[in-house]
């Protein structure tokens, strides 16, 4: 019976996503119960950074850029398109699907956030945007919560957020090469 009182007074995940905080990384504070990221990386300055780190962001060539394999419904990041991102190599290659769940197209920020949905390793989410602040510079900010999903991701303990902070300071440094031209 307890169970059932638990099942009822939780909702479940909305639309397939592994988590129920859908949409968290827009509006803060990010969900109790997982782990935290917040990690930003200075891409330059002026408007043809700005708009050449928007673009690589919000159409996959960042991810691609940082050595990722990347399979998405559309050529650019919209609500509820579909992303498979692979890193890896053979037994070691770690599949991770997931649903853009928000974008921004604005003046002074660009980007996307993607939820994970089944068969992620891990399970939350994850925001990655483009801003231009008003001294000029550009900012690369990866926000994100997540906490273990698979076996191996909870074996991995204390190792899984440090190679997450690692897998976006590589984006930022990708993403400052690649809107550096």
């Amino acid at each position: 019976m307890t169970r059932l009182i638990r099942s009822l007074s939780t909702p479940p995940a909305p639309r397939g996503f592994s988590y129920r905080e859908v949409g968290a990384t827009r509006t803060r504070p990010l969900p109790a119960g997982y782990h935290h990221l917040r990690h930003e990386t200075l891409i330059g300055h002026g408007q043809d950074v700005f708009q050449a780190a928007g673009a690589a962001v919000t159409t996959w060539a960042m991810h691609r850029g940082s050595g990722a394999r990347v399979r998405a419904d559309g050529v650019r990041a919209e609500p509820g398109a579909a992303v498979g991102i692979a890193l890896g190599a053979g037994p070691f290659e770690f599949a991770a699907p997931c649903e853009v769940v928000w974008t921004v197209y604005d003046e002074d920020r660009v980007g996307f956030a993607y939820g994970t949905l089944a068969g992620h390793p891990e399970s939350g989410e994850e925001a990655f945007v483009a801003e231009r602040r008003t001294d000029g510079s550009v900012w690369f900010t990866v926000t994100a919560f997540s906490r273990p999903a698979r076996w191996y991701t909870r074996a991995a303990g204390p190792v899984v957020p440090v190679l997450q902070r690692a897998y976006a300071r590589h984006l930022g440094r990708t993403l400052r090469k690649i809107a550096a031209g």
